[in-house]
């Protein structure tokens, strides 16, 4: 009996943590598309069609290219929301962040987003 509850406890732990630090790319298969994954940075397109609401998902540190803008609004873990109006061109810095989008207007958008990984300590640029 404590065994059975020792593992689930430790599977209710594991899947709180996996939803805090849920991967982008892996909660969002159908709009997010890895281009470049490396010990530097993983650069990504999303694309997010009209009404779409992603699955929440965590980024590190990032910067936000739009390709082509839109209407969208931000969901945050604590229920919190907010509404950003993306114009092609622009270009975000975003600190970490655990979220999920959804596109509220009329047109498909489509961002590149660049997130920066953790430096291994000893090396130098």
């Amino acid at each position: 009996m404590r065994t059975s509850l020792a593992m689930i406890a430790g599977l209710i732990l594991l899947s709180a943590a996996s939803v805090h630090a849920q991967d982008a790319a892996l909660a969002n298969p159908k709009t997010i598309y890895v281009t470049l994954d490396n010990e530097h940075v993983r650069v990504f397109e999303a694309i997010l069609p009209p009404g779409w609401k992603e699955n929440q998902h965590s980024h590190p540190t990032s910067i936000v290219y739009v390709v082509d803008g839109g209407k969208v609004r931000n969901h945050l873990p604590d229920g919190t929301s907010s509404e950003l109006t993306f114009t092609p061109g622009q270009t975000a810095y975003r600190d970490p962040v655990t979220h999920w989008s959804e596109n509220i207007g009329t047109t498909t958008i489509r961002v590149i987003v660049v997130e920066l990984k953790p430096q291994a300590s000893g090396g130098s640029h």
